[in-house]
């Protein structure tokens, strides 16, 4: 339970408030030297703040110059200040000294617990922002707090000064590439390009010339001599992923770049020399790709001078949900979309489903989600999860069960989109509130009205 403290000299305005704000573990003041006190010690996220405290109740010095205390010492903390009916002017003189949010009295439980609830909304979201921008190495890209992720980011840093050629490991989706870029980002070569190019994306006839470059008239359609990736990477950082599904034929003229930092263009006789820090990637298993013959064991131990393995997501609990807000930031401000948060139900689909799909899953659920919601949160329905748990269907060809499965999510998006109303989810869904209801509970969704 989230601790709030209640500064008020008034003990029935104490009581009350307590009463009002039930959700919440209440810790009391009744002056200035008490609410900093209770400041240092407890480290509220939310304060309600009475601006007239003692010895000076009948004005506001005494509740300005404990707000002024309270955020030297949190200057995070949400200070939510408490005024008369006609003490306006004081009011916004808190607001301008860095309070959060006023409310002048008399109190009104549902108005109250709506402005404390959201203050540590926005404590929460700030809270996690912070994180994210004090994650050490999140300026070379890497973001996330869990153990695995701190050791990579030392071990990047640690690789990223020297020459070393480098080789990732990890399952499809967990950042192999933003690894490679952190290598580049955090070296001497970070002012020099990085430049990424997919193995297995590139047929064999026409990989080599994207690697070597070629010269004119080296086969029909070269017309003009042409660099080549590792050219164009001159004095940066050649990225080489999907290194398991290089040509075996291709695989010896690599490996003399490599060893000799020179190439000779497709077409050529000229040796070019070139400076260029290599890192690779792969999803495969190399070792057994050597035992098979399908890889040159030279050209393994070569690009594996140094072999850092990328966890999966799954493995990364505690970075769920801070990839997810930076995300849902990111994605929010290209889209221009007022989308500041995630739902209960969101946070919690989020963090119960194993990802298999790893980062790249989740960043394109959460792109998707922020293009498609209606409000301010993203919900589990804007997610793709269907049914509250985290866990989405496979639509089944039986069209009793196809037609059962799309009223369900239409009821749960319109629920989501209507706030909990029950009446304009019915208007939204074109039936009556009774039919609602029924419903509701032949699909036995966790739904309350």
């Amino acid at each position: 339970m989230e601790k709030l403290l209640i500064v008020d000299d008034d003990k029935g305005i104490q009581k009350q408030l307590k009463w009002s704000l039930s959700d919440y573990n209440a810790v009391l003041a009744g002056d200035r030297e008490s609410a900093v006190a209770a400041v240092r010690r407890y480290e509220p996220k939310v304060v309600t703040l009475d601006l007239g405290l003692p010895p000076d109740e009948s004005n506001a010095s005494e509740g300005l110059a404990a707000l002024q205390e309270i955020l030297t010492i949190a200057p995070h903390t949400k200070v939510i200040v408490i005024t008369g009916n006609d003490d306006r002017t004081n009011a916004l003189a808190a607001i301008s000294a860095g309070a959060y949010d006023f409310y002048q009295k008399p109190i009104e439980t549902e108005v109250i617990n709506v402005i404390v609830a959201r203050a540590f909304s926005v404590a929460a979201i700030e809270e996690e922002n912070r994180k994210m921008r004090s994650v050490g190495g999140s300026d070379i890209g890497i973001i996330g707090n869990s153990e695995s992720i701190e050791r990579l980011r030392m071990m990047v840093k640690r690789i990223a000064p020297t020459s070393i050629t480098a080789l990732l490991l990890g399952e499809s989706g967990t950042g192999k590439e933003v690894t490679a870029n952190a290598v580049h980002l955090a070296s001497d070569r970070k002012n020099k390009p990085f430049v990424a190019i997919n193995c297995a994306s590139i047929p064999e006839a026409l990989l080599e010339s994207e690697l070597f470059g070629f010269e004119k008239g080296a086969f029909t359609g070269a017309h003009k001599a042409t660099k080549g990736k590792i050219e164009c990477a001159e004095g940066g950082t050649l990225f080489l992923d999907e290194i398991g599904d290089m040509p075996y034929s291709l695989q010896a003229k690599l490996l003399r770049f490599l060893q000799e930092k020179c190439i000779e263009r497709l077409g050529g006789r000229q040796e070019i020399s070139v400076d260029v820090r290599v890192v690779c990637a792969t999803n495969q298993n190399l070792e057994q790709m050597v035992a098979e013959k399908t890889f040159r064991e030279d050209l393994f131990y070569r690009v594996s001078e140094i072999t850092l393995n990328i966890p999966p997501l799954r493995d990364r609990d505690e970075d769920v949900i801070i990839l997810s807000q930076y995300f849902l930031q990111h994605y929010a401000a290209e889209y221009k979309r007022n989308v500041k948060s995630f739902s209960e139900d969101a946070l919690s689909a989020i963090k119960e489903h194993r990802w298999p799909g790893n980062i790249r899953e989740l960043q394109n659920k959460v792109k998707s989600s922020v293009i498609m919601t209606t409000g301010t949160q993203v919900t589990a329905i804007d997610l793709g999860f269907f049914d509250n748990q985290g866990k989405s269907f496979e639509l089944s060809l039986n069209l009793r069960v196809v037609r059962e499965q799309a009223e369900s999510i239409a009821i749960q998006k319109a629920y989501a989109i209507s706030e909990g109303n029950m009446s304009k989810a019915a208007d939204l869904l074109g039936v009556t509130r009774p039919t609602l209801y029924s419903l509701i509970e032949k699909y036995e969704l966790n739904i309350n009205g």
